[in-house]
């Protein structure tokens, strides 16, 4: 009995050891190359998918959050770290009084990867520095 429990226990771990594998490996392909996506693009789609941060942010109008120009203009006016807010490592300083409303998001922005945050900023940056945004 106990040789049949062991046995049962290898599997178990076998398989779920190669359902994490699987996941690990995944990445964007086209065909049978790899597609290497630019930070700003990732940010883009992080901004737009997997972050939802479009649903309070908006490019250059306040909605339920600052805009994204707004947001950009206060973090580069005093040098502040935008990843560290991300992190929660840092205190709000744009629209401070909406910050309950923002931290419930970061149920979703502390499984983001250090790369993810820096592709986010990255595309903020580009989008809130826009000539046509401001």
């Amino acid at each position: 009995m106990r040789n049949i429990c062991m046995f049962l226990a290898g599997i178990g771990i076998f398989l779920v050891s190669c359902q994490s594998e699987k996941k690990e490996k995944e990445e964007i392909t086209i065909g049978t190359e790899k597609k290497e996506i630019a930070p700003v693009d990732l940010g883009k789609k992080i901004f737009n998918t997997k972050g939802k941060c479009y649903t309070c942010h908006k490019t250059n109008k306040k909605s339920i959050g600052p805009s994204v120009v707004d947001i950009v203009k206060i973090y580069n006016d005093q040098n502040a770290d935008l990843i560290a807010f991300l992190k929660q490592e840092a205190d709000p300083i744009v629209d401070p009084e909406n910050y309950a409303v923002m931290k419930t998001n970061f149920a979703l922005i502390k499984n983001f990867t250090l790369e993810e945050l820096e592709a986010l900023k990255i595309y903020m940056e580009e989008i809130g520095s826009a000539p046509d945004t401001k």
